[in-house]
């Protein structure tokens, strides 16, 4: 039997997480409220949530710094908060790792359908392994695990990967050779269409090209087509 969407809420204002406690239990959502860096990693430790919904602004250790933290140890799924919409502070946050991004103030049906949003993706994704294909891939002697998410370089070193840059690497391996635009990457990677200013499709394959060791002057892998977007060269073995 299924346990209810477990949400784990880290915001400093307490009037907030209680609001938003008691609005997504009407959902079906089982909410808790911490409201620092340190009652965050308490309330994962005693029970993993399905899903986190981060502020930027806190004290102590900001919203960035632990969506830093969340990437570097495990895969929740993360939606920052927060009161600051420049698109800077969102394009960061997403090249963290974060799922999704949400401007206070905000309508909360939007957070229900992007908790849901964020959630079906992310459970489709673990269950896509079992469906019949191999579970790693191989490509120009690097190797990704489908089920872990880890990167294994050709000297045999695991490259962790953030939410964001498994679904934009998953992305490229399941369109290989072909000419993808911003537009086509951020639907696949991020699973809703982006807008003209954003931009950070573009950051997110820096980071990729980072984690693949791929010289961003002279690409070999990830190679960018000026005007078009991006292509993936590389032959794929299952």
């Amino acid at each position: 039997m299924h346990h209810p969407t477990r949400a784990l809420i880290v915001d400093d204002d307490k009037e907030i997480c209680t609001l938003l406690c008691t609005y997504l239990a009407d959902f079906g959502i089982e909410a808790r409220g911490v409201h620092d860096g340190a009652a965050m990693r308490r309330a994962i430790a005693e029970q993993t949530p399905d899903v986190i919904i981060l502020d930027l602004m806190l004290p102590g250790e900001d919203g960035l710094a632990l969506c830093r933290h969340l990437r570097a140890t495990g895969n929740i799924p993360v939606i920052m908060l927060t009161a600051r919409g420049e698109p800077a502070d969102r394009v960061v946050g997403l090249e963290l790792g974060a799922d999704d991004y949400v401007v206070k103030p905000f309508d909360p049906r939007e957070l229900v359908a992007r908790i849901h949003t964020v959630l079906r993706r992310a459970r489709g994704e673990r269950a896509a392994p079992a469906g019949g294909d191999s579970e790693r891939v191989s490509f120009e002697g690097w190797t990704l695990d489908v089920n872990t998410r880890e990167l294994t370089t050709p000297r045999k070193m695991v490259v962790p990967l953030s939410n964001a840059e498994f679904r934009l690497l998953w992305t490229f391996i399941e369109r290989p050779r072909r000419v993808l635009n911003r537009d086509q990457l951020m639907d696949a990677a991020r699973g809703q269409a982006s807008n003209a200013y954003d931009r950070s499709i573009d950051l997110l394959v820096s980071r990729l090209r980072q984690k693949l060791d791929d010289d961003p002057r002279d690409p070999r892998l990830l190679k960018t087509i000026r005007g078009e977007g991006y292509l993936f060269d590389a032959r794929i073995t299952r």
